[in-house]
């Protein structure tokens, strides 16, 4: 291990979540592992191997899929209750690993410490939320228009939920989905991202302890690793009736035609190009805040991440002049160490992106106003630390109607009222998160009603980036139309069924049909 990781306790972390010996990739507990070909995990950190795993070939998934189906016998007629108590023994478990889980997700992905913990943070609190909806899963009654028959709605679970989640938060998004998923009486297969398969598996080892400890089946916990070859075994497998997909839109548009060819149903969490509308009735000071962490937290890596500040002509230069100036406050360096803001990027792959949005921004008549590029030298360990840049822009230009995953922010300007901004923030064909920053209650309620946001998440006097767990969350467009986490999000990962139920002797029809013998 490198001095960074023996500094600040990564290899006790990975002690304490059972992959010091990392050869771990197919798991439906801590007995079935991948035969296939291996996958190195690297810290952009300082270019660390920290360990390997093996992917899942045909042969593991089918008996990863065998062990899974059969666990779904047991853990679909246990009461919902019950099955909340499971889920509360796991966030308890998250509870005790939060701090060494925190480490592993800074250091495997390059997000800071803190927003790591923030991370498992976000999974225990799913939990907490899971623990009270076991027990409101509730459906409807409704009055019958037969005399003496009486109708209700249920909902029962739908069987082995397929989860797909992206690098950039390795366990939150799974946690997401699985808390809701077992305690609606599914089990999961979850492929994480082949860039941060370790928190797979460090996920995966806690719950297989929990459910251990309760003499549960192994198989309602399953992880497979891979690339996209891995995912379409369980995009095209009529066995899995839900794929809950987080990605690039581009992906998500192959994963939705897999699925629905089979006619199965999609979660879809994609793209975002998120902005802040600033007016000129904004509080400067909120407007910062919010706008700098939102474009660099997590080096501009969330599908949140404010990518357009479209500010008011009257105030342009003010706000422009505001949030240079935090820009040259910014600490680049060692996610672990909590005196810096901004991490790498998540790979080389990643920085080309980067700099290639740039050139590009020059090329179709942008102006770069804070400079980026590539950090080298005495304090960057690897070759994926980038300077968070600041270019304006126009909204029509090609560039920024794309999704760059990286820390650019691009300023454009609007003139007139607060319609002409909304006009801007709608003119993307993403749909995920939104922002407005003023103190007019007229402006944030044109914003917010049905003639305002097209996004799934419409903030005011709040940044795009960040989300509580109470509120579901998705976006709308090209950003796939899911909904995840709170509110009545349970619903996409059961069925519903409608019962009729005729207590007399005789046998009418619905409409007064007659049929007669």
């Amino acid at each position: 291990m490198s001095k960074i990781a023996t500094d600040f306790g990564i290899m006790d972390a990975l002690k304490k979540l059972g992959i010091e010996e990392v050869n771990k990739g197919t798991s439906t507990g801590s007995q079935c592992f991948g035969s296939g070909e291996t996958i190195a995990s690297y810290s952009p950190v300082d270019g660390t191997l920290i360990g390997k795993v093996n992917s899942t070939t045909k042969a593991d998934y089918e008996k990863l899929m065998s062990t899974a189906t059969q666990a779904f016998n047991t853990w679909r007629t246990t009461p919902a209750p019950q099955r909340g108590e499971i889920v509360r023994q796991f966030g308890d478990k998250l509870r005790e690993l939060k701090e060494p889980l925190g480490k592993l997700v800074s250091y495997e992905m390059g997000k800071s410490y803190q927003e790591g913990l923030g991370e498992v943070q976000e999974m225990i609190d799913i939990c907490d939320f899971a623990v009270g909806l076991s027990r409101q899963l509730h459906g409807l009654t409704m009055h019958s228009e037969r005399p003496g028959h009486r109708m209700y709605e249920q909902y029962h679970p739908l069987g082995v939920v397929g989860i797909i989640s992206a690098f950039n938060f390795p366990v939150a998004v799974w946690a997401w989905n699985t808390a809701l998923a077992w305690v609606c009486g599914d089990v999961c297969v979850w492929k994480p991202s082949e860039k941060t398969p370790l928190c797979g598996i460090a996920c995966q080892n806690i719950a297989a302890e929990v459910f251990k400890a309760n003499n549960l089946p192994e198989g309602i916990s399953c992880l497979i690793n891979g690339d996209y070859k891995v995912g379409e075994l369980m995009t095209n497998d009529k066995r899995v009736p839900l794929i809950s997909a987080t990605g690039s839109i581009r992906m998500g548009k192959i994963v939705a035609q897999a699925v629905a060819a089979r006619l199965g149903k999609s979660l879809l969490e994609l793209g975002g190009n998120n902005a802040i509308i600033v007016t000129p009735d904004a509080d400067i000071k909120m407007t910062v805040i919010g706008a700098v962490f939102g474009a660099v937290g997590t080096a501009g890596q969330r599908c949140t991440s404010t990518r357009r500040l479209i500010i008011h002509e009257s105030i342009y230069d003010t706000v422009k002049d505001a949030v240079v100036n935090a820009y040259e406050q910014l600490r680049i360096g060692n996610p672990l160490d909590e005196n810096n803001h901004v991490g790498p990027l998540i790979d080389t792959d990643a920085v080309k992106m980067y700099q290639g949005a740039l050139r590009k921004v020059v090329e179709e008549g942008g102006k770069i106003i804070v400079e980026g590029g590539v950090l080298e030298g005495n304090g960057y360990e690897s070759d994926c630390y980038v300077k968070p840049a600041i270019a304006e822009a126009k909204n029509e230009y090609e560039i920024v109607q794309h999704e760059t995953f990286a820390p650019i922010l691009y300023l454009l300007k609007y003139s007139g009222d607060v319609q002409n901004a909304i006009a801007l923030q709608n003119g993307v064909v993403q749909g995920l998160s939104s922002a407005i920053m003023t103190n007019n209650l007229r402006e944030a309620e044109q914003f917010l009603s049905c003639a305002g946001s097209d996004c799934g998440i419409a903030n005011v006097n709040i940044g795009t980036s960040g989300a509580e767990i109470g509120g579901a969350f998705g976006g709308e467009k090209e950003t796939g139309g899911g909904r995840e986490s709170g509110s009545d999000a349970w619903k996409i990962y059961m069925r519903r069924q409608t019962n009729t139920i005729n207590y007399t002797t005789e046998l009418p029809l619905a409409q007064g049909i007659k049929f007669d013998f």
